[in-house]
């Protein structure tokens, strides 16, 4: 629709008899009741004001743009109107109006005519155009006028689009698409990590963006980017649960999250990247890594916790099933006075003797980088043990006044603390000369660090935590079964709530610590079973689903369906996650019940895993090996049947 079409020289007063606002309007009203554009003048002229009072439609330099969109108008219009002496509207600039153009809009109004009274309003910034029409005395000077105007603007604006597709074509042909690079990283290292890789490649792709990334997971460090990339990349995206290099990406801008993020939202990042929504990342200049991203509250506090994590499971699964295996040894190769017994036995055990300080370093890193590492070690050592010799040749008594190790929780303690109190001294120390800066990380931060947290955990945390680990143990050693069961079903079913996220890694992280603090637990062997069992559901209920409710899933889905029916087996519960992604609300809630219902068997069934990972591949380590397969095997069936009903078919 062209402009003409919505000016009418019966919709024109050339000259306004008007002299104030109020005047002006129920002139103008009074036309456009007379033309029939509206039908209702008293519910016309209410509309019009209730928008005058909003904030005026005078818009400076002479003009006025009353406006109105309801049921008592019956037609788009735009009546113009001219004032030779001027009439005070309470404009912007508070300059007189001599132009007015009342737009008329019904309820009904299409695109076209919207848009064409999108266009005269751009035409009016136009200083030559309102000369002319100030100079214009016959209403169809008006409309040859805005006529010309349109047209003039038409064919700039063409001109302007070819020569906008003509340089965006030679620079596509000059030069790659955009680069986008990053990190990501989970604290498994298995499979988010993986998954938000691709997910971002594939977004990248579809927005016409070249993705490069860097993986960080149980193999290290793989794809690394270079400083080229880096260089040429218009931002980094990072989707990360654990640190990462960051003096790398100074000056770039910059988005940080979750690795689930990266899985559940790759679009809208890249978008962001694109848009030059990211914030410009500054290295702090010390020499130190800097954490993976500058976050705040209690996501700060789950990425530090993750990062010590993510150094530590290594330890528990490498330590735990060589403990398990020597079980096995003991029980059926000749018992406990075997060499193989021995030797399998001692090696899991050194392991485990460095899972809590290992824990508490890499807390402490998180927060304090390098130079926490040493007070967040011994810190986490000093909760492992209240007496002991060490070599033969020491013997050192690391707790004021407490029967049992602080543990666990404990060690977690122990590498907060360290790390924010290497964070105090850079603050305390931060004046020194400059001449003394070498002194700080190799004097400085390593003794008062080591003092300051060696005071607090033999006096305070050691006694407080060794007491409370106690008790802990003390319960969980005395539960009866009816508990036992509600216990290893709340785990279990939290292993399934986000699959890998915080939930999931809450309860793996409780049972793997009760495991820690007595690996010879029958109930702590118990909870394992019951976290294993719950993270292998998801998987499984996943494959089953799809291979018997064909038509409720994607021919992708289905093939994925496949691959879950590996990682089911292997205790690798992110293969459910693409399925919670697509259809969160009916994945989630049958993989939680089908993951309680397991750990429900789990419990009753008294069956246990004295091995921290593994999924089937452990199974003859398991305590009740049958009832391990059924639990795992009921769970899936019946979260399988609970999601294949529930889901709508694909063509629906």
């Amino acid at each position: 629709m062209r402009i003409k079409d919505i000016l009418s020289p019966e919709s024109m007063i050339m000259d306004l008899k008007a002299t104030d606002k109020e005047a002006a309007i129920n002139e103008m009203a009074d036309l456009e009741v007379a033309t029939g554009i509206v039908n209702n003048k008293e519910e016309f002229v209410k509309s019009i004001w209730a928008r005058e009072n909003e904030s005026t439609t005078g818009v400076g330099e002479g003009i006025a743009m009353p406006h109105a969109r309801n049921k008592s108008i019956n037609k788009a219009r735009v009546l113009f109107a001219k004032s030779e002496k001027g009439i005070d509207f309470n404009s912007l600039d508070g300059q007189p109006v001599h132009l007015f153009f009342m737009i008329t809009a019904p309820d009904g109004a299409d695109n076209t005519h919207l848009q064409a009274l999108a266009k005269l309003s751009g035409l009016l910034v136009n200083p030559d155009l309102i000369a002319k029409l100030k100079a214009a005395t016959k209403p169809e000077e008006i409309i040859d006028i805005f006529t010309k105007a349109e047209e003039a603007k038409d064919a700039e604006e063409k001109a302007a689009a070819e020569k906008a597709a003509a340089k965006k074509e030679a620079a596509k042909e000059a030069s790659d698409k955009p680069l986008i690079v990053g990190v990501t990283a989970c604290i498994n290292g298995i499979a988010h990590t993986y998954m938000a890789e691709q997910a971002l490649i594939k977004a990248g792709e579809k927005l016409g963006a070249e993705v490069r990334i860097e993986t960080n997971g149980s193999e290290g460090v793989k794809h690394e980017l270079t400083a080229d990339e880096i260089k040429r990349a218009k931002g980094v995206i990072i989707a990360s649960d654990k640190k990462v290099k960051m003096a790398r990406f100074d000056g770039k801008e910059l988005i940080a999250g979750p690795v689930v993020d990266g899985i559940n939202k790759p679009e809208e990042l890249v978008k962001d990247i694109l848009a030059g929504k990211g914030s410009v990342y500054h290295d702090s200049g010390n020499g130190e890594e800097a954490s993976e991203a500058k976050a705040s509250g209690w996501h700060a506090v789950y990425q530090q916790l993750m990062n010590g994590i993510s150094h530590m499971l290594p330890f528990v699964i490498g330590g735990g099933i060589l403990m398990a295996i020597s079980f096995l040894v003991e029980q059926y190769m000749g018992g406990s006075k075997t060499e193989a017994f021995v030797f399998l036995n001692n090696a899991g055990n050194m392991a485990f003797a460095f899972m809590v300080p290992v824990l508490a370093a890499y807390i402490a890193e998180a927060i304090g980088d390098a130079p926490a590492l040493m007070p967040g070690f011994v810190g986490g050592f000093m909760a492992t043990v209240y007496k002991g010799s060490f070599g033969g040749a020491y013997v050192a008594s690391v707790n004021h006044s407490a029967n049992s190790a602080a543990g666990f929780l404990g060690g977690i303690a122990a590498g907060f603390i360290a790390g924010y109190i290497v964070v105090g001294l850079k603050k305390l120390f931060k004046g020194l000369p400059k001449s003394v800066e070498g002194m700080k990380p190799m004097l400085l931060y390593p003794i008062f660090g080591l003092l300051f947290v060696a005071l607090i955990m033999y006096f305070i945390i050691n006694p407080i935590f060794g007491a409370l680990n106690g008790a802990i143990t003390a319960f969980l050693n005395h539960l009866g079964t009816g508990n036992l069961v509600l216990l290893t079903a709340i785990l279990a079913g939290m292993m399934s709530i986000d699959m890998g996220g915080p939930f999931n890694k809450a309860a793996y992280v409780f049972a793997s610590g009760a495991f820690a603090n007595d690996p010879n637990s029958k109930t702590a062997a118990i909870l394992m079973a019951a976290v294993m069992v719950g993270g292998m559901v998801a998987p499984f209920a996943t494959a089953i689903a799809s291979a018997f409710f064909k038509n409720k899933f994607t021919d992708e889905e289905r093939k994925a369906g496949i691959t879950n029916w590996i990682l089911g087996f292997s205790f690798i519960t992110e293969g459910a996650i693409p399925f919670a992604a697509a259809d969160p609300s009916r994945v989630i809630p049958s993989s939680v019940i089908g993951s309680a219902v397991a750990g429900a068997l789990v419990g009753f069934l008294h069956v246990g895993v004295p091995a921290p990972h593994g999924g089937f591949w452990v199974f003859p380590l398991a305590t009740n090996i049958p009832g391990y397969f059924l639990a795992v095997i009921i769970g899936s069936i019946v979260a399988a049947i609970i999601l294949g009903f529930w889901k709508k078919p694909v063509n629906k």
